[in-house]
């Protein structure tokens, strides 16, 4: 409708300006004034022509130059306008129309130093070319998305908008074009104070770096990065020409279950939210290296579960989920926590990622605690915003004898986090 609005109205410009100088010629006579009139005639015919002039049946197309990337990365794209009627034009806005979800900024740790005013992310995308076509059948506009944050993005539409020389006639049109970018949570170094594993043949904990020697070698696999130094087999090096490491028979490494808090309530730190999702890809990308059976539960409108796999589709799953998920749902993650108790499996370390502690929260915990061999939480949150009765809640967790990092912004604008689990 507010096409053909356009289109009227310039038509009626054009009839104005025509109007005109013919009345002017009758009236005024003479030879001057009719060779005006003439003279106008083709530009009024080329105002006419350019204002029918088919722009709907231009190729539009966008090119990416990587779709999927990690979180704070750039995107190069190319735009491409193709033409089958080299039909003059004087100049032509070509605008990248980008949807809400890219209308933020992820300036990598950085964004963390404002992490109690996470509004300050929030940017205005514009992105507006202008080119002079000419006769030119084809152009090709680039430009560069800096900063795109996590998510997975969709870019529907390039917006094109025409004018003649004299700016009497102004044509526009959306042309949809279909891009997904998928942009990964940014996984960060870590560094544990305490890494644990167990053996079959006992159930004391010890820390990683307390290797058994004496275990049965069963096997040989990969080299992953982390796995010790002294276990590389070179002789099934030398012969498959990678680096092998030796596998043994009674050791086990530790089951672990994260659970991230992605409920939403009123007042939501929308930063401290982008910390948690990030941290907790790192973990499970540390636990893997180290050969650990790591599971996901994500706990908000939806209870999500990812059981203990160590094989690339149960990563790549868990990667694409941690890329899209948002806070949603109005329970309480203390409440629904409970009610997702048949998740958690006897004997497993729980890790509890949240942006909140609220009444309900050590009840919650304790009864975690009492399915679990350890539990460990991890409360992020900025220092201004978190609140007397947070605090007083983490220490009535520790004297139960659950373990609770705080992690604020002075950790995370930092490389690398250091992850205390007690």
């Amino acid at each position: 409708m507010r096409g053909r609005f356009r289109v009227f109205g310039n038509a009626a410009i054009i009839a104005t300006l025509f109007v005109v100088l013919f009345s002017y010629a009758m009236f005024q006579g003479g030879f001057v004034s009719w060779f005006l009139f003439f003279s106008f005639l083709p530009i009024f015919f080329y105002l006419i022509v350019f204002l029918f002039y088919p722009m709907k049946k231009w190729n539009v197309t966008r090119e990416v130059t990587r779709p999927i990337i990690q979180a704070g990365d750039k995107i190069d794209v190319m735009l491409r306008i193709k033409r089958n009627i080299p039909f003059p034009i004087y100049y032509c806005i070509v605008e990248e129309v980008f949807p809400v979800s890219l209308m933020k900024a992820d300036s990598s740790t950085e964004k963390y130093r404002h992490m109690d005013h996470p509004e300050k992310r929030f940017v205005e995308r514009k992105i507006k070319k202008v080119v002079f076509p000419g006769f030119k059948r084809s152009l090709a506009l680039h430009y560069t998305i800096e900063q795109v944050p996590r998510g997975e993005h969709q870019l529907k539409g390039i917006r094109v908008k025409l004018s003649d020389i004299f700016g009497f006639v102004k044509r526009e049109h959306l042309f949809h074009v279909s891009n997904e970018l998928i942009a990964y949570p940014t996984i960060r170094p870590i560094t544990m104070q305490e890494q644990y594993q167990n053996f079959e043949q006992g159930s004391v904990s010890s820390s990683s770096h307390q290797l058994m020697n004496t275990n049965v070698a069963i096997g040989v696999r990969e080299y992953v990065p982390g796995d010790r130094f002294s276990r590389i087999d070179w002789k099934q090096t030398a012969r498959r020409n990678n680096v092998m490491t030796k596998e043994f028979e009674q050791e086990k490494s530790t089951d672990i279950l994260l659970i991230l808090d992605s409920c939403h309530y009123e007042g939501m730190n929308a930063l401290a939210f982008e910390a948690s999702v990030e941290l907790s890809l790192s973990l499970m990308n540390v636990f893997r290296k180290q050969g650990n059976q790591a599971g996901l539960l994500s706990i908000g409108a939806e209870a999500v579960y990812f059981q203990s796999e160590q094989n690339a589709g149960a990563q790549a799953r868990i990667n694409h989920f941690l890329a899209r998920i948002q806070p949603n749902g109005e329970r309480s993650f203390s409440i629904s926590v409970k009610e997702e108790m048949k998740q958690i499996k006897a004997g497993q370390m729980a890790i509890v990622i949240t942006t909140r502690i609220d009444d309900f929260f050590k009840q919650s915990m304790l009864q975690v605690k009492r399915r679990t061999k350890r539990i460990a939480v991890i409360f992020i949150q900025a220092t201004d915003l978190i609140s007397e009765a947070e605090n007083h809640a983490v220490r009535q967790l520790r004297y139960a004898g659950i373990g609770v990092q705080i992690m604020t912004e002075q950790q995370l604008v930092h490389n690398p986090i250091e992850v205390n689990i007690r």
